[in-house]
């Protein structure tokens, strides 16, 4: 009888603990959809920033990693039309005299 009430109570409690709270799954954006959409990558990356742990590790990654490859992409620059100046010549400098000033 023992044996019985044993199994019973371990079967409703595997029970009971399988029929708990399942955590719902979150689908991680690639990393070429976060490329190709900046507000989205924006909006996650100001995510992260205020609650990584919430966010998850995958998906941060996969907005640092996208943040990345904008920087870094061919593209022209949005400089390569502003000419650099050059710098200024030196001042000329007075001709040393022989000894100390």
């Amino acid at each position: 009888m023992n044996r019985i009430l044993f199994a019973l109570a371990m079967g409703s409690a595997l029970l009971l603990a399988a029929c708990g709270k399942l955590e719902p799954v979150q689908s991680i954006e690639s990393v070429e959809s976060l490329v190709a959409n900046p507000d989205r990558l924006k909006e996650l990356r100001a995510q992260c920033k205020a609650d990584h742990a919430k966010v998850g590790d995958a998906q941060c990654n996969a907005v640092a990693e996208a943040t990345r490859q904008r920087f870094m992409r061919a593209a022209p620059s949005p400089y390569a039309s502003d000419p650099v100046r050059s710098p200024p010549p030196p001042a000329s400098t007075p001709a040393a005299k022989d000894g100390p000033p």
